[in-house]
C-alpha cells in the first residue's frame, strides 16, 4: 500500500468484528440498493439461519437520480446536493438492512455517477473509480480483516453492467480477495490481523435461463412477461458477438440457493430503497408465487476457493480464474466446505 494510503482511509478501522463461533458471509457492492437486488434473499436466509451477515457498499449512491416516480423525499431531508442525496440513501439503506437482518457497512467513498456520451467522459475526480486502487482497496483489506468472512460475494469483471462502481467493485474485492490474508500487505495503525477468507463468489441476478423460464411461465398463465424484450435484446448482442465470443464471455452459474422463503425480505428491501426502486416497476411484476414455484434460487458463481468443496473435493483454486465446472451440477450452500470447527469459526 502507498505511504499516503493510511492517511486516505475512510473510517474501515470502525467495521464491526466478526462474531466468534458463528459462520460469517460479506456481501460488497458498489451502491445502496445493490444489496437488495442481488442476492438479497440469500443474505436473509444466512441471517436467519444463525450465520452472521455483513453488506458492505462502497459508495454512498451520492449521484444517483430518482428512478421512482412516486418518490417524496422524507421530511427533514433533500435530495437535491450530494450530501443531501447521501443522507437519504444512508437512511434506505438503514430500512434495508433492517428488512434483511443484517449488519452493513460503508466504505466511504463517493458514488462515481454512470458517465454517457460519445465518447464518455471521465468519472468525476472525487469519486471511487477515480481512486488509485491500493488506496480504495484499503478499507476492504481492514474490513475484511475485523469481521472475518469465510465466504465473500461480488461482481464478476464486467460488473454485472458496465456501470464504473460496479467494474471496481470487483477489482477492490479481487484485491482484498488476494491480500487479506497477507502480513506484510495493507498495514495501518492498530489494524486487524491478516484474516484468509476461504470461498468468493460473483453475483448472478438475471441469467438468461431465470428470464426465459419465468418469461414462459407468464405467458402460459396468460400474463404480460415484463422479459420478451430483454430476452429478445440479448440473443441479439450474443448473435452480434458471434457464438464463440458469446459462449467465452457467458459466466457460469455454480451455486443456487433455494431462498423462496425469504422473498419477502428482499421486497421489504427494495422498497426501503423509495428514490431508486418503483414498488409498480420492474422488480415487482413476477407474481410471487409463480416465481417462488419456477425460480426459487438465487444464483452465483464460484470464483475462486481455497477449501476443496463436496461436488469436487479435490478443486482448491485461491487464484480467480481456474475453476471449470460440470454444467447442470449445482452447490446449494456458500458454506460448503468451509470447516466448522473451533479455529474455523474463531
Amino acid at each position: 500500500m502507498p505511504d499516503d494510503a493510511a492517511a486516505q482511509l475512510p473510517i474501515a478501522q470502525q467495521a464491526p468484528i466478526g462474531a466468534p463461533g458463528k459462520l460469517r458471509l460479506m456481501a460488497v457492492h458498489a451502491h445502496p440498493d445493490d444489496e437488495s437486488s442481488k442476492g438479497a434473499a440469500t443474505c436473509a436466509k444466512y441471517a436467519t439461519e444463525g450465520a452472521e451477515v455483513l453488506v458492505v457498499s462502497a459508495t454512498g449512491g451520492e449521484r444517483g437520480d430518482v428512478l421512482n416516480p412516486s418518490f417524496t423525499v422524507p421530511p427533514g431531508y433533500e435530495f437535491e446536493t450530494i450530501p443531501g442525496k447521501r443522507d437519504v440513501r444512508r437512511l434506505e439503506m438503514a430500512g434495508a438492512a433492517s428488512a434483511l437482518n443484517v449488519l452493513h457497512y460503508w466504505l466511504g467513498w463517493v458514488d462515481s455517477g454512470l458517465p454517457e456520451g460519445d465518447p464518455l467522459p471521465p468519472v468525476p475526480d472525487d469519486s471511487f473509480a477515480a481512486t488509485p486502487l491500493e488506496v480504495a482497496a484499503a478499507p476492504l483489506v481492514e474490513a475484511i480483516r475485523r469481521f472475518r468472512p469465510h465466504v465473500i460475494t461480488t461482481y464478476d469483471p464486467s460488473g454485472g453492467y458496465p456501470h464504473p462502481d460496479h467494474i471496481y467493485t470487483h477489482s477492490i474485492t479481487a484485491e482484498a480477495w488476494a491480500a487479506a490474508g497477507d502480513p506484510t500487505r495493507y498495514l495501518v495503525p492498530d489494524g486487524a490481523a491478516p484474516w484468509v477468507p476461504l470461498k468468493l463468489y460473483y453475483n448472478h441476478g438475471f441469467s438468461i435461463e431465470r428470464l426465459k423460464a419465468v418469461h414462459q411461465a407468464m405467458l402460459d398463465r396468460g400474463q404480460e412477461s415484463p422479459f420478451g424484450d430483454w430476452i429478445k435484446e440479448r440473443a441479439e448482442r450474443d448473435a452480434d458477438k458471434g457464438s464463440e465470443q458469446g459462449d467465452e464471455h457467458k459466466r457460469e452459474v455454480t451455486t443456487r440457493i433455494e431462498v423462496a422463503n425469504y422473498f419477502p425480505n428482499r421486497d421489504a428491501a427494495l422498497r426501503a430503497h423509495a428514490s431508486q426502486i418503483d414498488p409498480q416497476g420492474f422488480f415487482f411484476a413476477i407474481p410471487r408465487d409463480l416465481e417462488a414455484q419456477v425460480w426459487p434460487w438465487d444464483e452465483f458463481e464460484l470464483a475462486a476457493t481455497r477449501v476443496p468443496i463436496s461436488h469436487a473435493p479435490e478443486l482448491n483454486a485461491a487464484e480467480i480464474g481456474l475453476i471449470r465446472w460440470d454444467n447442470g451440477v449445482f452447490e446449494t450452500d456458500l458454506f460448503d466446505g468451509v470447516p466448522r470447527d473451533a479455529a474455523a469459526l474463531s
